[in-house]
């Protein structure tokens, strides 16, 4: 007899409303009822509303019932552990495409950013001009510098500098600063002027002397051409031999192979 009244004294306690004792919400919170129990399990209160208090459809009741909007928040979700949202699904698959595509993006960008030559090869030279006075030779040189861009970025010419040697003496100097973009993969031509002054006795007959037919000057020419591509800064150094003609006006371009040292 008192194991009987033992039951019946737990199972009113299951049964009281775990609801606010507000008196807004009085009578109308629904009780939990007991897992033991053999009525359903349900949180909702009664479709009356009590004035003044604001409610939201029940998800656990199957759109039946109503709960008091500040007990929402306090609503805990049971997803059974056999769900199939509880196991990621493709995850090896997304963490190889991650993957993949972090490598590709990486190899691109250091093929076409990888600093690659820019040659930079003389042409020949395109004209002269002959002054003789009473000892000394003025020969102005035009010469034609090729520069081929083998990057996969523009590169922009900033500084040209030439020096002209004749018998091993500096005959002329040429420093300019000047700017020429070349396009990715692209070559251009520019042209450079060169005043040189020879003063040496046996040129002054080569190039004076009627008896001599040919009147050819060897002129070394040595230059620094500085390019600039990513916020960096490249000089290339080249150089040239070049037979002008001392006596006329114009010449032809002569291209030679350098002496060796």
């Amino acid at each position: 007899m008192g194991e009987t009244f033992s039951h019946l004294g737990s199972r009113e306690n299951e049964n009281k409303s775990i609801l606010s004792p507000d008196p807004a919400f009085g009578s109308k919170a629904a009780s939990y009822s007991s897992t033991t129990s053999s009525k359903p399990f349900c949180s909702c209160v009664p479709c009356e509303r009590a004035a003044g208090v604001s409610f939201v459809t029940c998800p656990t009741c199957q759109g039946s019932g109503e709960i008091p909007r500040e007990l929402e928040k306090q609503l805990v979700a049971l997803i059974p552990y056999g769900d199939q949202r509880l196991k990621p699904r493709h995850t090896k698959l997304f963490v190889f495409l991650a993957v993949f595509i972090c490598l590709v993006t990486s190899s691109l960008i250091v093929f076409f950013l990888f600093p690659r030559t820019i040659a930079v090869q003389p042409v020949g030279l395109n004209s002269s001009t002959v002054t003789v006075d009473e000892a000394d030779i003025h020969l102005n040189i035009t010469n034609i510098l090729s520069v081929s861009n083998s990057n996969y970025y523009p590169v922009a010419v900033t500084q040209l500098t030439i020096e002209v040697l004749h018998l091993s003496l500096v005959v002329g100097q040429v420093s300019n600063r000047l700017l020429l973009r070349i396009g990715p993969l692209a070559s251009e031509q520019m042209l450079y002027t060169v005043a040189n002054r020879i003063w040496d006795e046996n040129t002054y007959k080569i190039c004076t002397w009627l008896k001599i037919k040919v009147h050819h000057v060897l002129l070394h020419i040595q230059g620094t051409l500085t390019c600039s591509y990513l916020s960096h800064s490249e000089q290339l150094v080249f150089q040239s031999y070049e037979y002008v003609d001392c006596r006329g006006n114009t010449s032809k371009p002569h291209l030679l192979v350098p002496r060796p040292p």
